[in-house]
């Protein structure tokens, strides 16, 4: 017993701000990050608050799902960005779409609708959990370095969210962390003590080793699925789709090019139109696949992310 998937949802904020306007802030252009990153526009908040994102797409994923807050029984929600560290983004949607259930947060950067579907996996076997939400939501305009053309162009704002009862939909899953801080650093944006002098504490933004980042990605992605397609005897021709993290689109071309028994097709790509929303990106994609009608029951469907931590997941699900 692990879960199925019964419902999806998404949101973005309204506000879309293309490689031109960025260009105003930062020494960069259309061609540039278009080449480079794979990205042509990203939607960034303007007013709307993580918890609001997070909220957006949780009730569109039960109306989805076709059940009510009520019935949830335990909400995870995923995210770099809370609002506040407490209460934290899960309590607050609780309250807000009005489920009456325990909630928490896991943090683990990109990966972690990944890993919060594990973890969910765990709750509904016990037999105690019947439906568990699932909602990963990112405010990443908040934590970047706006001047710095590396990163800005890069990310962009966006909330995903899942409903999961019990089922047999878990194949096969397989997650990994190599832990360090010298690749990916993100900040927790606090520090008030004026005692404090270590060097981590001078770093307000994102930070980012660009061909460290993209060495260890291209290596995660594409040696996780190989490894878990023959743990569990799924051949190429099995899977239907593939839902990758959209950190870089290079990246997933490289990653796609070294799985060879997967056709490039179907790896799903949206990076263009959102940036990289971290751990939202993987169920946002997976809820436009599902709503374009491109996902049908019994596909087999994998998802693959990594991020910070650095961590780093795969996992086969069957619809």
């Amino acid at each position: 017993m692990s879960f199925k998937i019964l419902g999806t949802g998404s949101y973005a904020p309204e506000h879309v701000v293309t490689n031109d306007d960025l260009s105003a802030l930062v020494d960069t252009n259309d061609e540039w990050i278009t080449q480079r990153i794979g990205v042509r526009s990203r939607h960034i908040s303007e007013t709307e608050t993580n918890v609001d994102m997070a909220v957006k797409a949780a009730e569109r994923a039960l109306e989805n799902a076709g059940i009510s807050a009520d019935e949830l029984d335990l909400i995870i929600a995923t995210t770099i960005t809370g609002d506040t560290l407490s209460p934290g983004t899960g309590c607050m949607v609780q309250n807000r779409i009005g489920a009456h259930c325990p909630a928490f947060d896991l943090a683990a950067a990109c990966s972690g609708f990944l890993f919060a579907l594990e973890t969910a996996a765990g709750f509904l076997s016990r037999g105690a959990y019947n439906r568990v939400l699932v909602v990963s939501a990112e405010r990443m305009s908040g934590i970047i370095d706006w001047t710095d053309r590396g990163t800005c162009c890069i990310f962009g704002d966006g909330a995903g969210a899942a409903v999961l009862g019990k089922g047999d939909g878990l194949v096969a899953s397989r997650l990994m962390t190599k832990g360090g801080d010298d690749v990916i650093t993100i900040p927790t944006r606090y520090d008030r003590s004026p005692w404090y002098k270590n060097e981590i504490s001078e770093i307000t933004s994102v930070h980012m080793n660009g061909r460290e980042t993209y060495k260890f990605a291209v290596m995660a992605m594409s040696d996780n699925i190989k490894d878990l397609m023959a743990s569990a005897g799924v051949a190429g021709e099995d899977v239907a789709l593939v839902i990758p993290h959209q950190a870089n689109y290079r990246i997933i071309n490289e990653a796609r090019r070294r799985i060879p028994d997967i056709a490039p097709e179907k790896f799903c790509i949206n990076i263009d139109r959102y940036g990289n929303t971290s751990s939202a990106s993987v169920p946002i994609l997976l809820d436009e696949m599902n709503r374009a009608g491109k996902i049908h029951e019994g596909d087999l469907i994998i998802l693959a992310a990594f991020g910070g931590g650095l961590s780093a997941g795969a996992m086969i699900i069957r619809w």
